[in-house]
């Protein structure tokens, strides 16, 4: 299977919906939701479902909405139809009692390395879905996480939370955790090459994502959930 968001459906992601508010949606290929109405997004149970976003777009605020996931766990937390979510600060948290006397940035690759064993392990083992927090813009993340959720037979699909980067840098100095400015710029310069991508009718996609679908965080104020069923 190719990456999510380097190899796609050749749709458009101009509005696929009508102005007014819709119940539910089960996608399938490229939905821009962005400033819409939408109650639910639903999904296969067999879904490894990817919410990406530059730091600070708000992934860790929607994963603690629609699945009850606080950023003080140290242990994947359990959603809806035994969904299981995976964000690297949950391996931080762990990880702190061991290393947390040093700087941050010298044990940041064992955080990063038991990320992603878990989210391997998670989509091997688990019964239900699995929910990933990953920002999306290294490439390297998405095809390894797409390579896995084939060998392991799961749907990948894919949210995608757009928000400017000065929003972005806000939610940075809310939550207390600030990226270097350098590399929050190169994340959002990679976020808008992914996002123009959608847009790209000449792309080689002989086996892509399920769906990929591009919010804001209006849309997701106004949903009310993310539901597994099938």
């Amino acid at each position: 299977m190719n990456p999510p968001l380097d190899a796609l459906p050749l749709h458009s992601p101009e509005p696929r919906m009508p102005l007014a508010a819709v119940g539910a949606l089960t996608p399938v290929g490229v939905h821009d939701l962005r400033g819409r109405t939408i109650d639910e997004l639903r999904y296969p149970t067999t879904a490894a479902l990817i919410f990406a976003g530059v730091p600070g777009a708000g992934k860790s605020t929607a994963l603690r909405k629609f699945f009850g996931a606080t950023a003080q766990a140290e242990e994947p937390p359990t959603g809806p139809s035994g969904s299981i979510v995976l964000d690297s600060q949950h391996a931080r948290n762990r990880w702190r009692h061991r290393l947390g006397w040093l700087p941050y940035p010298l044990w940041r690759p064992v955080v990063h390395i038991a990320h992603y064993a878990g989210i391997k392990a998670a989509l091997r083992d688990a019964d239900g879905p699995v929910v990933i927090h990953d920002c999306g813009t290294f490439g390297w993340s998405r095809r390894m996480i797409a390579r896995w959720a084939a060998a392991y037979r799961r749907d990948l699909h894919v949210v995608m939370l757009d928000v400017p980067p000065t929003v972005a840098r806000a939610g940075q100095y809310a939550r207390g955790r600030r990226i270097n400015g350098m590399f929050f710029t190169l994340h959002c310069r990679r976020w808008d090459r992914l996002i123009r991508d959608l847009d790209t009718e000449d792309r080689d996609a002989p086996v892509p994502s399920s769906s990929v679908v591009i919010v804001d965080r209006s849309t997701v104020d106004r949903m009310s959930r993310v539901a597994f069923d099938g």
